[in-house]
């Protein structure tokens, strides 16, 4: 198990790295995550969702996803409260106080998907969550020491010393758990090192005698790292909406609650396009080619802090210049006429006026759709693959903007084809949907293969780890969870 002294240590990364490559050495390898929290989502092949950092982990690990891979899942809905997804299923909301309260019952179905994984591969990697030396959550905790104990799964523990004070979060954490713990963890590693290694001999040596824990390498940072999936809020771009170097502009709004930004990774690479993720507090930048709406986890609390950064007037001086607009889910929900939450399932119940840029409603409600799907757009015939995630019905509009393989339409576009929106997460991941709309706006995109990119960009992580780490000996410290098995 790899667990971190805190948040954003590179853990996710850690995991995908070994998990290819102990796949390349020929074992069967999946990726475990007791709980996330994280409103990028993956639908997995048995018609659930897990976090996006698993989603890449069982990529690297070159298997199918599943709902087992990442048992718990929390959608943050608000600054106290999320959405608790329980293998792969929505089972309610609740507040943080009131989660602490749910997380004993939760370790039985987190143990249940981590017996069927093991009970199918020779290795299971397995991914911590936050800080394993949070000691006032540790009476209810499933995600870190709390699972490790319960299955007797040894700890590795990492530490980024990009972030400074790596001795300190290494010594300082085995200061603060228990013994008990404590012994569960077997080694150390100190990640994203910059310059020379040479330097901080001393500091592992250091860290190694003060907690008796083995080191099991100091790995440096590695500069592709942006090229694959960021698994929050904290891996969006810190762009200034100030640069740019002349290129061509797409803008994402990136509101509090926005979701599964990833898909617009691709943007990022291409060489022909300045992608920038404006928060608010930013006005739009008036040289805009195209303004995406991304998915929203709470699109009615979204659009008001929309409206509140001033960005529905800056959309409409934005169209009014001949600018594009695309909505993505919640986003396609924005721009609607009117949205609903008849029952209160993304916050109180209520409807409120949408931007009005497309003539469709939308009303909230009814099971959570959770599919891959394909077709093409209906202007153009443009083929696409993605997938839905999304609860409610959207209704209107007289063009349609894509054809399902089931023959249904989605989404809808306006007469001028400057506003559009759909329900299909995914379509600027494909290659030929993206450019499709690069070249609607103007723009050049180049020869990038999106999906060849991330299987090479992780076969040199898996390289890169692999250079730097103890892995033979990584792989020695594994052993047979204790796993309970019923009549």
């Amino acid at each position: 198990m790899i667990q971190g002294t805190g948040s954003d240590v590179g853990k996710s990364l850690l995991v995908a790295a070994l998990a290819r490559a102990f796949t390349r050495r020929g074992l069967r390898v999946r990726p475990f995550k007791p709980q996330n929290m994280s409103n990028n989502a993956a639908v997995t092949a048995d018609g659930g969702e897990i976090g996006r950092a698993q989603a890449l982990q069982a990529r690297a690990a070159r298997v199918a996803l599943s709902v087992h891979m990442n048992p718990v899942l929390l959608k943050p809905q608000s600054e106290i409260g999320a959405q608790v997804v329980v293998q792969g299923r929505v089972v309610g909301t609740a507040k943080a106080r009131e989660y602490q309260a749910m997380k004993p019952r939760l370790l039985g179905a987190v143990l249940e998907s981590f017996g069927k994984l093991a009970g199918e591969a020779d290795l299971v990697l397995v991914e911590g969550a936050g800080s394993a030396s949070e000691v006032n959550l540790r009476a209810a905790d499933i995600a870190n020491m709390g699972f490790a104990c319960a299955a007797d799964v040894p700890v590795v523990l990492v530490g980024d010393i990009d972030r400074g004070g790596v001795i300190a979060s290494l010594v300082g954490t085995q200061a603060v758990i228990d013994p008990a713990d404590n012994a569960m963890i077997v080694g150390f590693i100190v990640n994203r090192f910059r310059g020379d290694p040479s330097l901080f001999a001393d500091g592992m040596a250091l860290v190694a005698r003060h907690t008796g824990w083995q080191s099991l390498g100091l790995v440096p940072f590695f500069d592709d790292a942006h090229r694959l999936p960021a698994e929050d809020a904290l891996g969006l771009p810190g762009r200034s909406a100030a640069g740019g170097g002349g290129l061509p502009r797409i803008v994402v709004l990136a509101y509090p609650r926005i979701a599964n930004f990833d898909e617009f990774d691709p943007l990022r690479l291409e060489k022909n396009v300045d992608l920038v993720f404006l928060h608010p507090g930013e006005p739009l930048p008036g040289d805009a080619a195209l303004v995406i709406l991304p998915g929203s986890k709470a699109t009615i609390a979204d659009l008001a802090a929309l409206r509140a950064a001033g960005w529905d007037i800056d959309l409409k001086a934005h169209l009014h210049r001949g600018g594009h607009v695309l909505g993505i889910c919640g986003g396609y929900q924005m721009l609607g006429v009117r949205i609903s939450d008849p029952d209160g399932i993304e916050g109180p119940a209520g409807s409120v006026d949408g931007l009005g840029l497309l003539e469709v409603d939308t009303v909230l409600g009814g099971d959570k759709v959770l599919i891959e799907t394909t077709g093409q757009t209906v202007p153009g015939s443009v083929p696409f693959k993605g997938y839905e995630m999304h609860v409610g019905r959207t209704t209107g509009g007289l063009r349609p903007l894509l054809r399902l393989a089931n023959g249904k339409h989605d989404g809808a576009i306006n007469d001028s084809g400057t506003v559009a929106g759909c329900y299909i997460h995914g379509l600027l991941s494909d290659d030929r949907q993206r450019q499709h709309w690069l070249q609607r706006i103007g723009i050049s995109g180049s020869a990038l293969d999106y999906e060849a990119d991330v299987d090479a960009t992780l076969d040199r992580l898996a390289d890169h780890v692999e250079r730097h780490l103890d892995c033979d000996r990584l792989l020695a410290l594994a052993r047979m969870p204790k796993l309970k098995t019923s009549d």
